[in-house]
């Protein structure tokens, strides 16, 4: 009576773990998937629009000067800086202040700012839509 039972529970088992295999991680009835060149169709690659430049970071050491134009999805906001609730939380204009360079955002400071709202971003501030900014200078 107990071998029946144990060849029903390695059988049980076995069910799992094949159930559980996914294809493509190197079983051996996976097959590979098809790749653009072997179905006949062009890869897919995302271009910029075409009025808008392409972003780029600028320089941890870049104290200010003119602004970049913002790029996809990109804002420019300007205004005077103002001091969160929670140190070293920083806001302009209902958003606040992801990165840039602390030496031009003070609290009380005037200053346009680029960069793009991260609404779904965590921070530890109880306020303002989180804005990652790009590039700053004063006003």
């Amino acid at each position: 009576m107990k071998t029946p039972r144990t060849v029903l529970v390695a059988l049980l088992a076995g069910l799992a773990l094949t159930a559980c295999a996914a294809p493509g991680d190197g079983s051996a009835d996976s097959s590979p998937s098809p790749s653009p060149s072997t179905t006949g169709a062009a890869p897919v690659t995302s271009q910029p629009d075409p009025g808008t430049s392409p972003t780029t970071r600028p320089d941890p050491s870049w104290k200010g000067g003119p602004s970049t134009p913002p790029g996809v999805g990109g804002t420019v906001i300007s205004g005077t800086v103002q001091a969160g609730v929670e140190p070293n939380c920083l806001l302009l204009d209902g958003h606040l202040l992801v990165g840039g360079p602390r030496d031009v955002l003070k609290a009380g400071v005037r200053v346009e700012v680029t960069g793009r709202p991260e609404p779904g971003m965590m921070t530890t501030c109880q306020q303002g839509t989180p804005f990652v900014v790009e590039s700053a200078r004063r006003a």
